[in-house]
């Protein structure tokens, strides 16, 4: 694989700055109005999603540069490198293949191994077969990772486990009052922790594990509590000192990032809660979308065009930051678990080889749920100054029967928001209405420059089959997928986090000196100052 031009040279780059002039007398509205075929030449199916990519600021035109740079700067070739396993992560000198995992008879024999072991220990969970120290069926399972190790489990859990299910499962990922609140409603005898950590040494879960550990060794009386742990981790020798038994153990590999880990024994928490005929759907949705990404052509990629898509109105049209808005409970928790997916991942500002980047990488993600966004910060979105592209997620049928006329109404809403977003309201409009309801003129040319919409506000719609496992899997493919796109094309690696090491590494060096230990080393003023003042805070009596 060739090394690409600088960015910023390549011939697609500057006829794409070139284009983007084009576009400030350019409206959607009047494309839509000008072309009945706009849906069909801008939609396309992969994975059993639907994509409607129409109501974005692009034409054919841009759509064949987008492609154009995607060839340009190599993109099928490092994609097929992703996908084969090659050591795409050059900083840390491995690969990143988290789409091995859910490969099937494809996968490597440690991979396969490791699915059966957790089928296996879910079922038996699920069956009652998995009994504490005192002889109890197990019916709480609590999840103790953070990152990584707790939004992709969560995630998952949310959108497709059984309000029913049993045992219920739990995350916790901060120490102190989450854990505690927790630990009151649940009994020693019917409880399984699961620790999340490759390193079995993160500073949050060691010491919600401990606290785990000193809740059970005093609820239970006996100092055998090695039948309520269970762990997820590389470092097997810290994890049996711990006390977890060698058939509780369930690895981790240095070829599988944190925020693409769900798909490993990292997701035990979501299968033992989902069951693992449900967790296989999930691996196969992410799989059919895997397969899609590696067969289709750039300008029929849904990973790709997203990629690209997204790239053109960050860099180009000045869009630095994205919503992500779903009109499906269940997906309550993609925005931060796309947080970290994204913004971990982009989060760069030099090249694979070490050079400053020249341009925006990653974007500031967030969003919520659709209908509580509607009451909140759409209004921003419609007629802010700032321009903010925005992907709705919906589900065509209702995760439950009998709820098709809820259904129709949430349906509704996501289709005029982004309608809204797109074709905005005119002054001239406004002041249609406002005469129509009997507002004399002087009043309606007050209010009219107030309720206009500007419109012109890009979006994609995604919309799902329904909420199940399999959708779900290829939903959560493709964003891991179009992250990498970006990655690809701005030539950044997207499988390292150094900002997050450093940062753990400042905590773990502060936390003895916040227990009241002499400096180890000198800080800066600031953070210094901060510490003398919860230390006198501390030895001040409460009022």
């Amino acid at each position: 694989m060739s090394a690409p031009a600088s960015l910023t040279r390549t011939t697609a780059w500057r006829a794409l700055a070139a284009h983007r002039r084009s576009w400030n007398e350019r409206r959607l509205r009047d494309l839509f109005e000008a072309d009945p075929q706009r849906f069909e030449r801008f939609s396309l199916e992969a994975g059993g999603l639907l994509l409607d990519y129409s109501k974005n600021l692009i034409v054919a035109e841009t759509r064949d540069l987008l492609v154009q740079l995607a060839l340009e700067r190599n993109l099928p070739d490092r994609v097929a490198a992703l996908l084969a396993g090659k050591r795409v992560n050059q900083t840390e000198k491995r690969a990143a293949w988290h789409t091995a995992l859910r490969a099937g008879d494809a996968a490597p024999r440690e991979v396969r191994h490791t699915l059966a072991a957790m089928r296996s220990f879910a079922d038996a969970l699920r069956a009652g077969r998995v009994k504490g120290a005192t002889g109890q069926p197990i019916l709480n399972v609590v999840s103790l990772g953070i990152g990584g190790s707790a939004l992709g489990p969560a995630l998952v859990t949310r959108a497709c486990a059984p309000d029913t299910a049993t045992p219920r499962v739990h995350f916790v990922t901060t120490p102190g009052e989450p854990m505690t609140r927790l630990l009151a409603t649940l009994e020693p005898a019917t409880t399984l922790f699961i620790l999340q950590s490759k390193s079995f040494s993160t500073m949050e879960t060691s010491r919600n594990a401990q606290a785990a550990k000193d809740w059970l060794l005093a609820g239970l009386q006996t100092a055998d509590v090695g039948a309520h742990f269970a762990a997820v981790t590389a470092n097997v020798d810290a994890a049996g000192a711990f006390g977890i038994a060698p058939e509780c153990l369930f690895p981790m590999w240095d070829w599988v990032g944190g925020r693409y880990s769900v798909w490993s024994a990292v997701g035990l928490p979501a299968m033992i809660a989902m069951g693992s005929a449900a967790f296989d759907e999930l691996l196969a949705g992410a799989a059919l979308m895997d397969r899609h990404f590696a067969e289709a052509p750039p300008e029929r990629n849904m990973p790709m065009l997203m990629g690209l898509i997204g790239l053109w109105h960050h860099n180009f049209c000045g869009g630095a930051s994205r919503a992500v808005i779903s009109y499906e409970h269940g997906l309550a928790l993609l925005p931060p678990y796309l947080q970290q997916l994204e913004m971990e991942s982009l989060g760069k500002s030099v090249t694979q080889k070490g050079k400053v980047l020249r341009t925006g990488s990653g974007t500031v993600v967030w969003g919520g749920l659709g209908i509580n966004a509607q009451h909140a910060y759409m209004q921003a979105l419609h007629q802010g100054s700032q321009l903010v592209p925005v992907d709705f997620i919906a589900a065509c049928l209702p995760r439950y029967d009998g709820d098709a006329d809820t259904q129709a109404i949430i349906l509704a809403n996501c289709f005029a928001q982004s309608a809204l977003l797109m074709q905005g309201v005119s002054e001239d409009e406004i002041k249609q209405q406002l005469a129509a309801g009997g507002i004399d003129a002087k009043e309606t040319a007050r209010l009219a420059p107030h309720q206009a919409l500007p419109g012109n506000r890009p979006s994609n719609t995604l919309l799902l089959p329904s909420l199940r496992p399999h959708s779900l899997g290829a939903l959560l493919a493709l964003y891991e997928h179009r992250t990498f796109v970006k990655a690809a094309i701005l030539d950044i690696n997207a499988f390292d986090q150094y900002g997050v090491e450093h940062g753990k590494k400042l905590a773990g060096s502060l936390l003895p000196e916040l227990n009241g230990k002499p400096p180890a080393a000198t800080h800066d003023a600031s953070t210094s100052a901060l510490i003398r003042y919860v230390l006198g805070k501390q030895k001040t009596p409460k009022t």
